[in-house]
C-alpha cells in the first residue's frame, strides 16, 4: 500500500489541485460545470411549478431528462458523465490524502465531505448513463416512493426507514453548517481574485447551500412521515420537497425563494469548477 499512495501523492503534487493528475482535475471541473448546469435547470423547472406552469418534476431526472432532449443532449450528457466520475476519482483522492493545509479535526470532517460529494457524483453519473442508454430513470418522487415501499417490506423496514430520514436530516444540518461557516472557501484557491469576485462567490455559495439544506430538509421530513405511517405515499424526492414548500402560508414566494437559491448553487458550481484545489 505505501507504493501506491506514494505513486499517488506524486500524481498530486504534479496538478493544481488534489486530483490525481491533471486529467482527472480537467475532466472533473468539466464535471462540476456540468453540476452547475443541472442545478440551474432544475432552479427554471422550480419556477415554473411555483407559478403553475405544466412543465417536468423539479428534481435531477427532470432537469437531465430535459437536456436528453435537446439537439445535442445525448453527447452533452456523456460527455458530463465522464467528468462526474473524474470528479467522483478527485473526491475519493481527496478523502484519503487531501486537504493538508487544514488541522487534524477540520481536515477529518473535509475528507468526510468529500466523499459524500464522490457518492453524490456517481449517484448523478449513473442517471445521466440511463438517459445515454434510451432508458431514462423514474422521477425522483416514484422512485422514492418504490425505494420506500421496498425497504418498508423488510423486517424493521420502518426502523430503517426512519434511519434514513435522520441520516437525511443530518446531512442537511452539515450543508447548513457549511452554509452559515462558509467553510466551502476553504476548498478554493481565490487568493489572486479581485475582493469582489471573492464577495460575490461567497454570496451565491451561502444561498445555494442553505436552499438545498432546506429542501433536503424537507426531503427527510417526507421520508419521516413515511416511517411514522408506514406508507410509501408519504415519501417523496425533491420535487415533492418543493411543491410541499409551495403548499405552506409562504406559498408561492418560498418556492421561488428556493428556485432561486439553486440557481446561485448553479452559478457557485461554476465558481468551484474554475478555482477547486480540493
Amino acid at each position: 500500500m505505501p507504493g501506491p499512495l506514494r505513486r499517488l501523492r506524486r500524481l498530486v503534487r504534479e496538478g493544481p489541485s488534489d486530483a490525481p493528475g491533471r486529467l482527472i482535475d480537467g475532466l472533473g471541473r468539466m464535471g462540476l460545470v456540468g453540476y452547475g448546469v443541472v442545478h440551474l435547470l432544475v432552479a427554471w423547472l422550480a419556477l415554473q411549478t411555483a407559478f403553475g406552469v405544466p412543465a417536468r418534476a423539479a428534481d435531477t431526472q427532470g432537469a437531465i431528462g430535459f437536456i436528453a432532449q435537446t439537439r445535442f443532449g445525448v453527447a452533452a450528457l456523456l460527455v458530463a458523465t465522464i467528468g462526474l466520475i473524474a470528479f467522483a476519482v478527485w473526491q475519493l483522492t481527496a478523502a484519503l490524502i487531501g486537504f493538508r493545509w487544514v488541522p487534524g479535526g477540520e481536515r477529518t470532517r473535509k475528507r468526510a465531505g468529500a466523499t459524500a460529494k464522490a457518492v453524490a457524483m456517481l449517484a448523478l453519473a449513473a442517471v445521466t448513463i440511463g438517459f445515454v442508454d434510451g432508458v431514462g430513470t423514474r422521477s425522483g418522487d416514484g422512485g422514492a416512493r418504490a425505494l420506500t415501499a421496498d425497504v418498508l417490506s423488510l423486517p424493521f423496514g420502518r426502523l430503517l426507514v426512519g434511519l434514513a430520514a435522520v441520516v437525511i436530516l443530518a446531512i442537511a444540518v452539515a450543508m447548513t453548517y457549511t452554509g452559515v461557516r462558509r467553510t466551502f472557501m476553504g476548498d478554493l484557491d481565490v487568493r489572486e481574485l479581485a475582493p469582489a469576485a471573492r464577495r460575490s462567490i461567497e454570496l451565491v455559495g451561502v444561498v445555494g447551500h442553505l436552499a438545498r439544506a432546506l429542501a433536503l430538509a424537507v426531503v427527510g421530513l417526507l421520508v419521516g412521515a413515511a416511517a411514522v405511517a408506514s406508507d410509501p405515499g408519504h415519501a417523496g424526492g425533491l420535487d415533492a420537497a418543493l411543491r410541499a414548500l409551495g403548499e405552506t402560508g409562504l406559498g408561492t414566494s418560498l418556492l421561488v425563494v428556493v428556485a432561486m437559491g439553486f440557481a446561485a448553487f448553479g452559478l457557485f458550481c461554476f465558481a468551484d469548477a474554475a478555482t477547486r484545489r480540493a
